[in-house]
């Protein structure tokens, strides 16, 4: 995913420590230790730009869920309501530390190396700390989104002081910082993450009256590079505007915008305006958290719409997206977007080693007759052979590294019965 560096039918990568030192075709080396990596794609890491990942032991109960009860037809069931009104103020520290850790350990088996976690769980300082353990003892690479809380214990916004200098000393370490912090009330938490210098994620839904805010603050000076909006469905053309004039990423998360009626995903709206868009899987209580999902979602929806303008004799039609292209918004603009294009994102030497292989000889993909395509249009997570994050192997031939699935699944489960029992929310298995 660099053109600078290419693409090789056949080709090494030398890795040194946590750094790609370099790639090409019979790179002379002599004592280095070998993975063989026949019979697969070589390629950086997936990044998730924005994951509620406390929620994992939430998993499938919202499949059918709207984002919220918006007076519409379908809304009695819905994420507002019964996940953040519910369900998450009963979280105790130890349901965020497996959540999290669940989580993370199940995107790395996907080959999601990278991730944005929006944490808005902090109902106490304990809660935080629950959740950057897990997060550090998954050996994945993290940008800790803190914010909000709720309940009398929540120390939310000022308590990022604390965190960062207990955790976040050091900007040469997987796990790194940024501020949660919505729209409606940000004079506080955004003069914080400035005075940090840690970058700021938002969500920005305009049925939710977010555009006229994002124009206000806008006018005031507060939008800048560092921010992130998640989703940027149903905008005005000045927000559009906005975003683009101040380099502010997004990231669309389509497979539940379109579940859960959060708008039609921006796609080619943002690159109407010359916004590359980064991708995010949001929340598993709806849908799967895995980036061939995400990918193929964004490719096929894109060439429909577009498709049937065509059919509809429209002329002057936008580019149809490639499969490279979706690849790209997974990996290349992640890393942009989460503020880490310094480190990864693309095969690069001098950049980290955050490497995925992924089988093309499977009985789903064979016989391997275009790489993009194969990665868009055939695969799914059991293609994931090996995950490498910052030259270390997290999983390896097709099983996560040192990891206790047996126990960690008794401890989600068991979490999920409290949660479920405390909020007094009924489970419908069938």
């Amino acid at each position: 995913m660099d053109p600078k560096v290419g693409d090789f039918a056949r080709a090494d990568v030398l890795v040194q420590g946590k750094k790609i030192m370099a790639i090409g075709p019979e790179l002379n080396v002599t004592d280095a230790a070998i993975i063989d990596a026949t019979g697969t794609v070589v390629m950086p890491g997936f990044i998730d730009t924005h994951h509620h990942q406390f929620q994992t032991a939430l998993r499938s109960f919202l499949a059918e869920g709207l984002l919220s009860d918006d007076g519409q037809p379908h809304g009695r069931k819905n994420y507002l309501n019964l996940v953040l009104g519910q369900l998450t103020p009963v979280y105790r520290p130890e349901d965020v530390y497996i959540g999290e850790l669940y989580a993370s350990l199940s995107q790395l088996d996907a080959g999601v190396t990278t991730v944005v976690d929006t944490s808005q769980v902090n109902h106490t300082p304990e809660h935080s700390d629950a959740a950057i353990r897990a997060l550090r003892e998954s050996g994945r690479r993290v940008r800790y989104a803190y914010s909000s809380g709720m309940g009398a214990g929540c120390a939310y916004p000022r308590d990022i002081l604390r965190l960062q200098k207990q955790y976040f000393s050091s900007s040469d370490q997987l796990l790194t910082l940024a501020m949660g912090a919505e729209l409606g009330g940000v004079r506080e938490e955004w003069a914080l993450a400035r005075q940090l210098g840690v970058p700021i994620v938002s969500h920005l839904v305009g049925g939710f009256g977010h555009t006229r805010t994002l124009e206000r603050l806008d006018r005031e000076g507060l939008i800048k590079s560092d921010n992130e909006f998640f989703h940027a469905t149903s905008l005005s053309e000045a927000s559009w505007k906005v975003i683009a004039d101040t380099g502010a990423g997004i990231s669309i998360a389509a497979p539940v915008e379109l579940t859960m009626r959060h708008g039609t995903p921006p796609i080619q709206t943002a690159l109407d305006h010359g916004v590359q868009p980064s991708l995010s899987s949001d929340v598993e209580c709806t849908m799967t958290a895995d980036f061939f999902t995400q990918m193929r979602t964004v490719f096929t929806l894109h060439r429909g719409l577009v498709n049937e303008r065509a059919l509809k004799g429209e002329a002057q039609l936008p580019k149809l997206l490639t499969c490279r292209d979706v690849i790209r918004f997974a990996t290349v603009e992640g890393a942009r977007v989460a503020h880490l294009s310094h480190k990864v994102g693309s095969l690069t030497p001098g950049k980290e080693a955050d490497i995925v292989l992924l089988r093309t000889d499977a009985i789903n993909v064979a016989p391997l007759n275009n790489v993009p395509g194969a990665i868009v249009t055939l695969m799914e997570r059991s293609n994931v052979d090996t995950v490498i994050v910052a030259g270390r192997i997290r999983k390896w031939r097709g099983a996560l590294v040192s990891v206790d699935l047996g126990r960690l699944r008794s401890e989600i489960e068991a979490s999920r019965d409290y949660l479920f029992k405390k909020a007094r929310v009924r489970l419908e298995l069938f």
